[in-house]
């Protein structure tokens, strides 16, 4: 079982320019027993409002981290996660990707709306410009910062990692790799840490080998690490794809990961 205490509770592709106008909800939506603060941060990209989940930890400088939901939308699992994050001494944008209120509830929702992301990269960067400026204007360095992912949001960190926007890592947890034509990872700045289920019959492990020769041939830093019997969404804790076992020692080994990243946090 997990602890406790982590779970109490470029060719036509240019790198992004933090340039989205952005609003703040009300401040003080809860404290958690680790004195974190959260709030819901409302942003707009192309006319349209977005509503991400700000956890922010209890101290000055905390480093910054870019969440990405799941293609359910973001739930109570990705601002959990953004929690336990803070309680870590991080502070966690959990991103908006499909609009404020747009909260799907069938697989063919979901399918629709990653659909017509993964069918437009270009507003799927758009989307990640508008929350990356959200996250600064809740006083972070982004350009400092982590992007992660889970199942849909993981490809959408690789995604900013090939943009070229300047980054520490990009974190996908069971994600997709296939890169769309035109792309590659030759403009990434960051490191990837890959986390990935050998038992994934989403995501095969022949897509994982080809994603970790892309990235050698790249010379980008890489890290990817797989779990033998894991499914696909091995994390989400409550389903019947959770594996305790590969959740736990991915969870160790990513906050192990960020205090190397963040020595002095």
């Amino acid at each position: 079982m997990l602890s406790t205490p982590r779970f109490l509770s470029k060719s036509a592709y240019s790198p992004l320019i933090i340039s989205a106008a952005v609003s703040v909800m009300a401040l003080t939506v809860s404290q958690t027993a680790a004195a974190i603060t959260t709030k819901n941060v409302t942003y707009t990209v192309d006319d349209q409002a977005y509503e991400g989940y700000y956890a922010k930890a209890d101290k000055p400088n905390a480093p910054f981290i870019l969440l990405i939901h799941d293609w359910d939308g973001l739930t109570d699992y990705e601002r959990k996660r953004a929690e336990m994050l803070a309680t870590e001494g991080y502070n966690v944008l959990a991103a908006d990707m499909f609009g404020q209120g747009v909260r799907p509830t069938s697989v063919e929702e979901n399918k629709r709306l990653t659909g017509a992301l993964y069918d437009d990269r270009s507003k799927m960067r758009r989307l990640l410009e508008g929350a990356l400026n959200a996250g600064r204007l809740q006083g972070n360095d982004v350009r400092k910062g982590v992007t992660m992912g889970y199942c849909f949001g993981g490809t959408v960190a690789l995604e900013l990692a090939r943009s070229g926007f300047p980054q520490k890592a990009f974190v996908p947890f069971h994600g997709a790799f296939d890169i769309p034509t035109g792309q590659s990872y030759d403009q990434t700045t960051g490191e990837i840490l890959v986390f990935h289920g050998s038992a994934d019959d989403s995501v095969s492990l022949e897509s994982f080998a080809t994603l970790g020769k892309t990235l050698e041939a790249a010379k980008v830093p890489h890290e990817m690490i797989t779990y033998s019997g894991a499914p696909h969404a091995f994390t989400v804790f409550g389903s019947d794809r959770y594996d305790a076992r590969a959740d736990e020692r991915s969870w160790n080994r990513y906050l192990d990961f960020l205090a190397n990243e963040y020595p002095n946090k």
